[in-house]
């Protein structure tokens, strides 16, 4: 049996970003039904239908979703007040939130539709509400009306609704509530999985709270084990960071909790359920469910089961794991088949990795092929014991033409959807049923709550076609085998591949998919070996001790004026030939450095890392960033920089020219030393210029090995000069007045003092000088925001990079009324943080950059001691700077940007959201904002007025993307064009204008045959 496991999980790899064609093919073949199965299965759903729609008549939730359907707006606005309402402690901002999602829609076109009077009851008040926030006569009226009333009428019946769907959705406020609940008539034959709601663990307390919770949930489920009820665990929800580069800690951890509760299942006899995760834990998942399978102390139990997802395209093979795993273990794998969670997350997340393929299928029908083919599967293993969720009546028909007389297998439904499926089969035909059942408060279901809303009644769903009255019974009741065998197993036309995410224009950059395991310790074991390569002409081998102390051969003294003019000099030189090229030529030459940066991606992330301090997934981020700088400028250039002729009066041909400007200077900072020193560099020289490129005197090594590229990728090296140096060499750099332009990333001081140097001379040109620096970024978080995505972003924001971006995050700036909660559940997040060696895979925080820079946070941060908020331990050794929350009075006290895992934070009161935009405003920083909230108002008023170069709302504000989101501030915070925009190369091009008088020679020759034609 150990080689049937094996065998399983290696097809589990296989199949992981497979080809969707390929990984349907054996599955088309196992979902298909003969002509006498399919009259039987269609037969059988039918009346089914008939059920469904006899009990939407009486269900008013069913109505509901009729009614107010998730592709219109009043669905949606309905779905956003539920998710945010609840969580939001004062009245102001709920009354903002409510006014946000009641004031646009069109809730009188709903009055009185529904079969329900509860649903509509519900629609009146809704138009009544939509009155009171809008700005109406009417409206003015019914004002007057409920402040005389005194109650603040809106606000407490939106909170009663609310409250309506959390009892709808949650089988219980506590366990002893929702295992009372399922002995009422309604619950009457059924049984429940009881899960504990709580997406993920955020912090240690979090995961011993969820614990704890599920603990008692056993108990409380085991004193009425005779009833059949079972416990469903997620994973995630026992440890904080349950993710790939933390697999030496996490699991471990939870195969010793897991143990225990599933001890206490045992104990009790009843079942416990492992849910599903997103992909990337699936390897994980399975490590752990195949360790407790084996432990001694449970045999003889066959309480143990597993969810998988038939989205995945790996569901087959992970069932042929569980069966070989039962095998082994000598026991029965309770196996939950559901479609699937987080498809359009997982969908996104594949993208922006750049990965070769997506982990799921792409069309609906194509998880519905999935769920038979492995449902067939799971009938016939001698140890699964299945278990089939599903809303779907064709599903379940099937289902039952497969299993024949055998009662040995289960349906599962969600609690508050589905009736009207199953009450039949339970109660009259003796079909076990179990109802998957949230436990927990009102306010917890938020994002639990949204996700299954999407999930059970997005449009291409069963249920949403069923309360669709425009679809026929045909058309519900749809082979999905037919479906996809009819578009040959395709990928959906819509979802591009990853690598064409930017097509036609561009190949999106490769990644590397660092939640594949055995790739991390590949790529781990790369960047800590020794390197050598070449660097200012000579052989060097950097070595790093991973705490930041990095030794390096002694370089040749910084070179002199002499040496910076002799660079100057040999691009001044190359220019005339470099600029004659044409832009395919030049355009052609990025393309090429953009595949050899791909073929030495491993070389250049070891670099980065030993060299620059960066971790795993920053150093790999730098490579693809490059690699989408020279691709973007590359498009960019055969797009926009062609001759055009502009319309004049006839006679005369009028075209305007970008050219060249000569030899440029780029100088690159050290926090990004690949890509914003090629992005730079790239696209002075697609323009037609040449460069001079001085990297920073901290990462002259990656600089050089990039230029050692580009000169292979057709650049000639008198077209592109490294200059390696100091100060000193920047600086005569800038005094040479022969150059055509600078291009700076930096200090906002250092670009200062580079525009004086500029304007000094008189006799000088005036040249370009486009410069970026940094930013006193803040982030605002209002009362609706949701507390665990908030501290993520912040999280990332702020201390990924060790703090050491332009972009990051430097203040923030919280609504008084969550300030406490969220500084909570943040300084729990930190406690999780990993601050190491950056070629270490689980390090989350490295170390800074040199000495001068550890010397000026560490200043910082011990004159504000007293303030501290939060701070962690950190390595002795080693130039590490704890990250710390450090609470400052006002915003203004934070006067200079300090480029660390330092963070400032202080409040703002309700109601005063845009007198903070403009003291963020009144700064004179202006590179990056974020903004977490509910209200779509509130992203709209501060888009309107924040005088920021990027803006990120309900995100994390690092990680700009080269084409889709240009980066570049304003005010103190540079000059623009944004980098990676549609605005950057002409600002390195001259432009020049070719007007010729055509009548000098003959006259309009078209003009006349015009004329000739109207004779």
């Amino acid at each position: 049996m150990a080689d049937a496991t094996a065998t399983a999980r290696a097809e589990i790899m296989r199949l992981h970003r497979a080809p969707e064609p390929e990984v349907l093919a054996p599955l088309l073949k196992d979902a298909a039904l003969d002509s006498e199965e399919r009259r039987r299965v269609e037969n059988r759903a039918l009346g089914m239908l008939a059920d469904l729609r006899s009990a939407q008549s009486s269900g008013w939730v069913n109505q509901f979703l009729q009614e107010y359907r998730l592709n219109t707006s009043e669905g949606i606005a309905l779905l956003s007040l539920a998710e945010a309402f609840l969580r939001v402690p004062d009245p102001e901002t709920a009354d903002q939130l409510i006014a946000d999602k009641l004031g646009n829609a069109d809730w009188k076109s709903h009055a009185g539709k529904s079969h329900s009077t509860l649903v509509n009851s519900a629609t009146w008040g809704l138009v009544i509400g939509r009155a009171l926030v809008s700005d109406s006569e009417q409206a003015s009226s019914l004002k007057r009306l409920i402040a005389r009333a005194g109650e603040p009428f809106v606000r407490q019946a939106v909170g009663a609704a609310m409250r309506m769907m959390g009892e709808i959705f949650v089988m219980g406020r506590t366990i002893e509530e929702a295992v009372a609940r399922m002995k009422k008539r309604e619950n009457r034959g059924f049984t429940a999985s009881f899960d504990m709601l709580g997406e993920a663990a955020r912090t240690f307390p979090d995961a011993e709270r969820y614990y704890r919770a599920y603990e008692d949930a056993i108990h409380a489920v085991g004193r009425h084990a005779k009833e059949g009820h079972s416990i469903s665990v997620k994973l995630s929800a026992l440890h904080p960071r349950y993710e790939v580069a933390q697999y030496e800690r996490c699991v471990p951890a939870l195969t010793e909790q897991v143990e225990a509760l599933a001890a206490l299942a045992k104990r009790y006899g009843i079942a416990f359920t492992i849910d599903a995760e997103e992909s990337e834990r699936l390897d994980m998942s399975l490590d752990i469910i195949g360790s407790i399978a084996g432990l001694p102390a449970l045999k003889g139990w066959d309480g143990l089961g597993m969810a998988v997802q038939a989205y995945g395209k790996r569901c087959r093979p992970t069932l042929a794991w569980a069966d070989a795993i039962g095998a082994a273990t000598g026991r029965r794998i309770a196996v939950r088949l559901v479609k699937g969670a987080y498809w359009d997350s997982e969908i996104k997340h594949t993208q922006e990795q750049g990965l070769s393929d997506y982990p799921l299928f792409t069309r609906k029908a194509a998880t519905d092929v999935s769920y038979l083919a492995c449902a067939k599967d799971m009938l016939r293993a001698k140890n699964i014991y299945p278990a089939f969720a599903t809303h779907n009546a064709l599903t379940v028909a099937t289902i039952l033409e497969w299993a024949g007389d055998s009662r040995d297998f289960e349906f599962q439904r969600l609690h508050g959807m589905g009736e009207g499926l199953y009450e039949s089969l339970v109660r009259e035909q003796g079909y076990h049923t179990r109802i998957y059942a949230p436990v927990g408060g009102h306010r917890d279901l938020l994002a639990y709550l949204v996700r299954r809303l999407l999930e059970n009644g997005a449009n291409s769903s069963f249920v949403h076609q069923l309360a669709d009255e425009r679809m026929t019974d045909a058309e519900i009741l749809a082979d999905p085998v037919a479906k996809i065998a009819s578009v040959g197993g395709t990928r959906h036309p819509s979802i591009p591949l990853p690598e064409d995410l930017f097509a036609p224009e561009r190949k999106n950059s490769e990644g590397i998919d660092l939640n594949d395991r055995q790739e991390l310790q590949r790529v781990a074991q790369f960047v800590q070996s020794p390197l050598a390569f070449r660097a200012g002409g000579e052989d060097r081998t950097p070595a790093a001790d991973g705490a930041g102390n990095v030794t390096r051969p002694q370089h040749a003294p910084d070179p002199d004026r002499r040496l910076a003019t002799a660079a100057v000099e040999r691009a001044l030189g190359g220019f005339p030939s470099w600029s004659m090229q044409s832009i395919e030529h030049r355009a052609a030459c990025l393309d090429r450095l953009a595949d050899l940066l791909e073929r030495e991606r491993d070389h250049l992330m070891a670099l980065a890392v030993q060299e620059a301090r960066k971790t795993i997934p920053d150093a790999l981020g730098e490579v693809r960033e490059a690699v989408d700088f020279c691709r973007y400028y590359a498009a960019q250039a055969r797009s926009g920089l062609q001759p055009i002729e502009l319309p004049g009066p006839t006679g005369e041909r009028n075209v305007i020219r970008m050219e060249g400007r000569g030899a440029w200077v780029c100088i690159a900072p050290w926090n990004f030393p690949l890509a914003i020193f090629l992005g730079q560099v790239t696209a002075a020289l697609v323009a037609g210029n040449t460069v001079v490129a001085k990297p920073a005197p901290q990462t002259p090594e990656i600089a050089a090995y990039a230029v050692g590229l580009a000169h292979s990728a057709g650049v000639p090296e008198d077209a592109l000069v490294l200059a390696i140096g100091g100060p000193s060499v920047g600086q005569a750099l800038m005094e040479d007045v022969r150059i055509a332009g600078v291009a700076f990333t930096g200090s906002t001081a250092t670009a200062k003092r580079i525009a004086r140097t500029l304007l000094e001379d008189d006799e000088r040109p005036i040249i370009p000088l486009i410069a970026e620096t940094g930013g006193i970024n803040a982030m605002i978080v209002d009362s609706t925001a949701l507390p665990e995505q908030v501290v993520a972003d912040v999280v990332t924001s702020s201390f990924r990079s060790a703090g050491q971006r332009c972009s990051a995050l430097r203040v923030l700036l919280l609504q008084e009324e969550i300030a406490d909660r969220t500084l909570e559940m943040l300084s729990g997040a930190m406690d999780t943080l990993v601050v190491g060696d950056p070629a270490d895979p689980k390090t989350d925080v490295g170390p800074v950059i040199d000495q001068g820079a550890y010397d000026r946070l560490m200043a910082h941060r011990n004159a504000k001691q007293n303030s501290w908020l939060k701070t962690i331990p950190v390595p002795e050794d080693g130039l590490f700077v704890p990250p710390t929350l450090i609470a400052v009075p006002e915003l203004e006290a934070v006067r200079h940007e300090h480029f660390g895992p330092l963070l400032h934070v202080t409040t703002w009161k309700a109601g005063q959201l845009p007198e903070t935009i403009a003291r963020v405003n009144s700064t004179g920083f202006g590179l990056t904002m974020g903004l977490h909230s509910r209200i779509a108002r509130a992203a709209e008023a501060v888009e309107d007025v924040a005088k920021v170069g990027n803006l990120y709302v309900n995100r994390s504000m690092i990680g700009a993307i080269v084409g889709s989101q240009p980066f570049g501030g304003e005010g103190l915070s540079g000059t623009g064009p944004k980098a990676g925009g549609p605005h950057y190369l002409p600002r390195f091009c001259a432009e020049r204008v070719t007007s010729i008088d055509t009548t000098s020679s003959g006259g309009n020759a078209t003009l006349l045959s015009l004329e000739d034609v109207g004779l």
